[in-house]
């Protein structure tokens, strides 16, 4: 009569004991997810740049800071809280959206900047050679961000900052006919053209959140993100950004801003001269102050979408506000580097 009784007790108490592991799998994947969710800190390239160039026993040069404020980025990327989550397959990393969209904001500038070397600031013509480094870190920062096979992500992105190692120090040599960098203010400009198209679009996106009447018809191109379009009262498309890519185009904005808050900040130690001779370096300094705010931390658990004079805040039009603000600086920026 006893044998049934220590029969379904043992079953009880596996079914007890698998039902507090499977509790504390959850407590611990949630814990874990509440701890890798956190945008990294803020780094100053000045003192990254000594301290890296100090490492290699070479003096500071010209470009020596844009080059250490990239590698700085990358390796910021990878080796943050929770490492590189966007090709993780497997849960926490896998779960989550907000952190791997600001990698892949982060890596769209570092990818912008790594190209612009390669093709503009290492060149002094369109007929020099390229430098060897760039011509490799190039493709290999514009690998898949989200591949988990070999080649992984990561393993191409950190051959990518070997190959920018090599330029850096290669930068710092007496020899000059071996690195170069070339801070003029037409390649200034011109990257300031991309970055300035970039925030454009983002801020785009960003105003969609609540909705957007656009007189005429809408190009597929001009359309933000995974945004639907209706037709609206009194002509024009209403575009609108589904609820669920709310806070995956915030995140992009926050990781690209973010990346090119500290390019910039990059560009008025090498670029200097230059901006000072054209009187730039103030309007360098608005749009440095406009990406700050945009770094403000989020005091919330969620992005928020409230209507825009709502009782609820709207974290993406706040976002977009701030956005927009630096590329009107930028554009004034580009202005006065473009004129004699």
């Amino acid at each position: 009569m006893q044998t049934p009784d220590t029969s379904n007790s043992s079953r009880h108490g596996i079914r007890h004991a698998i039902l507090a592991l499977l509790a504390l799998l959850v407590l611990g994947v949630a814990a874990l997810m509440w701890w890798w969710d956190t945008e990294p800190a803020l780094f100053d390239p000045v003192a990254v740049t000594q301290a890296q160039l100090q490492e290699l026993k070479r003096p500071v040069s010209t470009g020596a800071t844009t080059t250490a404020t990239l590698i700085a980025s990358v390796r910021t990327l990878l080796d943050k809280r929770g490492g590189y989550l966007s090709n993780d397959k497997l849960p926490p990393g896998v779960l989550m959206d907000n952190i791997p969209n600001w990698e892949f904001g982060s890596l769209t500038a570092s990818r912008d900047l790594v190209r612009a070397l390669r093709n503009d600031f290492s060149r002094s013509q369109t007929q020099s050679t390229e430098d060897k480094d760039l011509a490799e870190a190039d493709p290999l920062l514009n690998s898949p961000n989200d591949r988990w096979l070999l080649p992984s992500s990561e393993s191409q992105y950190r051959k990518a900052i070997s190959r920018l190692d090599g330029y850096l120090q290669r930068l710092g040599d007496a020899d000059d006919s071996n690195a170069h960098f070339y801070a003029r203010a037409d390649n200034l400009a011109d990257y300031l053209q991309l970055a300035s198209a970039r925030l454009g679009s983002l801020s785009q996106r960003l105003s969609a959140s609540v909705g957007q009447i656009r007189i005429g018809e809408v190009a597929s191109a001009d359309e933000p993100a995974a945004a639907g379009t209706v037709a609206a009262s009194g002509g024009g498309r209403l575009v609108k950004t589904p609820w669920t890519k709310i806070d995956d185009n915030f995140y992009e904005a926050r990781g690209y801003t973010w990346t090119l808050l500290e390019q910039l900040k990059a560009f008025r130690q090498d670029f200097g001269p230059i901006l000072r001779s054209k009187h730039a370096d103030v309007s360098l300094d608005q749009v440095i102050r406009e990406l700050e705010e945009a770094q403000r931390p989020l005091h919330s658990p969620m992005v928020l979408n409230g209507s825009p004079f709502g009782f609820f805040a709207n974290h993406s039009l706040v976002m977009a506000n701030y956005v927009s603000r630096a590329n009107a600086a930028l554009i004034d920026l580009r202005e006065l580097l473009r004129r004699g």
